[in-house]
């Protein structure tokens, strides 16, 4: 059975890729930083599901539990996709931003995912799927978290490299760029900034987290897609 990562995989988009990945065949193991209440639910969505999958407690802002955490992958062998959904936000922009805010974000949102990759690289076969969770704010900047929209761009910059790293093994690195899903997160934004939201989508909605599970599908399945960053905004510009 091919074995499959999913970072911050406890709810929202992450908990769709997961049961995604299920229904295609995976062993899927889940990451989870901090919310303990978030797993009951994650079990129950994943069993639903079938019975192939872990919880692991690994927080990305703690570069020893990542050590710790990859040395636990590499007992399998082999790790055939990863999906780099899992990340942090600091809403500031740059007068509002300390060193500690920024290297917080930036060690969760590049750091992290770069360490994974790096010492995960020799049990990860030829053929394997490697997906990173970007955002429309690293596309079409933001001044309301200016290390959340640098450490998005930062991610589909590492991924394109990434590309070169695993030249000629038939291993594609592809980054997925949501625009405003319909997660717990967004749910309690004010109406009124939903609404905001809504007016720049061209579609008038927030995307349904099963929508951007179904474009990770598309980048398992489609062998030639490498080093694309594809857009699931509903045509969000920025205005």
């Amino acid at each position: 059975m091919k074995n499959a990562i999913v970072t911050g995989g406890t709810k929202g988009i992450g908990l769709e890729v997961a049961k995604m990945l299920l229904r295609e065949g995976y062993f899927v193991t889940v990451t989870y930083a901090h919310d303990h209440e978030a797993v009951e639910n994650c079990q129950a969505a994943l069993r639903a599901e079938g019975e192939a999958f872990e919880i692991i407690r690994a927080d990305q802002s703690d570069p020893q539990a990542i050590k710790e955490f990859v040395q636990e992958m590499r007992k399998k062998g082999h790790v055939d996709c990863l999906v780099l959904n899992a990340g942090t936000t600091h809403r500031a922009g740059l007068l509002g931003t300390s060193d500690e805010d920024w290297n917080r974000v930036m060690q969760v949102n590049v750091n992290a995912p770069m360490a994974m990759l790096r010492d995960l690289y020799d049990v990860i076969p030829s053929g394997s799927r490697i997906v990173f969770m970007g955002s429309m704010m690293g596309v079409l900047p933001h001044s309301v978290s200016l290390s959340y929209g640098v450490t998005k761009a930062a991610v589909i910059a590492l991924a394109k490299n990434l590309v070169k790293e695993f030249d000629g093994t038939e291993t594609t690195v592809n980054v997925i760029v949501p625009g405003f899903v319909e997660t717990g997160w967004q749910k309690n934004k004010p109406e009124e900034i939903r609404n905001n939201i809504c007016a720049k989508t061209a579609l008038k909605r927030f995307a349904k987290p099963e929508e951007i599970a179904d474009a990770v599908r598309f980048c398992l399945n489609n062998a030639f897609l490498n080093g694309s960053v594809i857009e699931v905004s509903g045509g969000y510009n920025y205005r």
